[in-house]
């Protein structure tokens, strides 16, 4: 009987001894989440396009004043006569929606920022002998909502109650030209979606010095960039509230 107690004993003892050891172990193991030490290795990269990442954090009101302003002082248009050449994509089926959705390809901008993009021009043209393509411009609202209602996801595209750059008048997609019109290497087409496209992608020199040129250029004249999409820029000198007005297509 004294060594069937004495077994017991020395399994309840062995038995708290585990637990004492495993507790022990469980509170010196560091919690990766909390951990200020964690890093993000450089392959861990998002994938899902991101257009106006800056557009959604702009105002945190989801629901501001929407003008309809439709007087000529409130917009200006930049044509081929400025010298641009215009490639619209959403007003054709190559975009990456793959659906057409302006009714006419045109480029409105506020005057204010398309002074400034004259103002680029010029001195692109000056400098380097580069000229602008322009990709995409003001985007009305109601386009805005067409979109969205064919993708609408906001990691692809900007819901149209938070308000757009674009749909302020405010924003550009463009690309650079040489002196034939033909498109630069940037590294990737127009809203390519993936790494490649983002502004710190390790591309060969001449991507690279193609890329500084339009970027240093269109942030010295006041426009911003996004670390995503190396095509698309936002005057940053005056604010505009979202707009719903449509050019008329002729």
């Amino acid at each position: 009987m004294i060594r069937y107690y004495t077994l017991i004993f020395f399994i309840l003892v062995g038995t708290w001894a585990c637990k004492n050891d495993k507790t022990a172990t469980q509170t010196t193991e560091p919690v990766v989440e909390n951990s200020k030490d964690v890093t993000i290795s450089n392959t861990d990269t998002l994938t899902q396009p991101q257009p106006d990442v800056e557009d959604i954090t702009i105002s945190k009101n989801e629901e501001e004043n929407i003008s309809t302003a439709v007087d000529a002082s409130s917009w200006s248009a930049l044509t081929t006569e400025d010298g641009f050449i215009l490639d619209i994509k959403y007003a054709t089926t190559d975009n990456f929606t793959q659906k057409k959705i302006y009714d006419c390809g045109k480029c409105y901008l506020r005057p204010e920022a398309a002074a400034k993009l004259k103002v680029i021009q010029q001195e692109l043209k000056e400098k380097y002998g580069f000229g602008i393509k322009l990709f995409d411009c003001f985007r009305p609202r109601p386009y805005q909502q067409r979109l969205w209602d064919i993708v609408p996801d906001p990691d692809y595209v900007t819901p149209p109650h938070k308000g757009s750059m674009h749909s302020r008048g405010l924003a550009v997609d463009l690309t650079l030209v040489d002196k034939n019109g033909k498109e630069l290497d940037m590294g990737t087409a127009f809203d390519f979606f993936g790494p490649e496209a983002h502004q710190g992608y390790n591309h060969s020199d001449a991507v690279k010095r193609n890329r500084w040129i339009l970027k240093s250029t269109m942030e010295k004249h006041g426009f911003g960039s996004i670390r995503t999409e190396w095509w698309h820029f936002s005057y940053q000198g005056k604010s505009w509230p979202l707009d719903e007005w449509v050019w008329e297509c002729e």
